[in-house]
């Protein structure tokens, strides 16, 4: 039977980890204070003090435009934090799951499978991607490539000329738990229907009034379709 106690969640004071907490109230989700990615040791002595199976990595630095301003943390953050928390999970013998981004991939034609080549389009991406192919090393883990945002949507305007499977953090959190009981490693993308994020936004509130934008008004790289197949997740909790 799962017991959520044996459960490690990084990233707990973020969205994802506030979503998480209200259905796994008994896991553990420290601050980023309190289990710092980037520094093994307080990382390491946190965990003698308790007792857990699987370790859920979700601490990140995920602003695109805010990663381009300020690489060098996303570095710090991304992929040495992540490839401290590989070890950290290996010298353990921790379950590792690993919140990934729909963002590796070049967006040029959308319905990607799992197994599909990866070509990041911005620096955040590049980031996310290195902490994959750290997570690659060690294989008790599983790699989720998903989409996901809070729950009313935070912008006056979204992407009309941008297509996704990004999902409220709050439908991803439940999918999400259905998951870390599930054993599974590799990779698996999680999302939902393909469609623009402006009709994504309007799905979350129909009477917010959202005006279209497109990805040719921004500053920063944005791929056009990072839409995913997510037939092997449907495979993995429907037993």
């Amino acid at each position: 039977m799962f017991d959520s106690t044996k459960v490690l969640f990084t990233g707990g004071s973020g969205l994802l980890g506030g979503a998480v907490r209200k259905l796994l109230p008994d896991a553990c989700f420290p601050s980023s204070t309190e289990f710092n990615v980037v520094a093994y040791e307080p990382m390491e002595a946190y965990l003698s003090r308790g007792d857990y199976k699987v370790l859920v990595h979700a601490a990140a630095f995920t602003s695109p435009p805010k990663v381009d301003k300020d690489p060098g943390r996303a570095l710090e953050v991304n992929i040495v934090g992540t490839a401290n928390v590989v070890r950290l999970c290996m010298a353990h013998g921790l379950k590792l799951i690993y919140i990934s981004t729909d963002y590796v991939f070049r967006g040029d034609r959308g319905n990607y499978r799992e197994d599909d080549p990866v070509h990041p389009v911005n620096k955040y991406a590049w980031a996310k991607l290195g902490g994959e192919c750290a997570v690659r090393m060690y294989d008790n883990a599983l790699i989720v490539r998903t989409s996901f945002g809070p729950n009313v949507f935070p912008y006056a305007k979204a992407f009309c000329d941008q297509w996704t499977s990004r999902l409220s953090v709050d439908q991803f959190a439940q999918k999400l738990v259905q998951l870390i009981p599930s054993g599974a490693t590799g990779v698996v993308h999680v999302g939902g229907p393909r469609r623009t994020v402006y009709d994504y936004a309007r799905s979350l509130d129909d009477a917010k009034e959202i005006q279209p934008l497109s990805i040719h008004d921004v500053d920063f790289s944005v791929p056009v379709d990072t839409s995913l197949d997510c037939r092997r997740y449907t495979e993995l909790t429907s037993a």
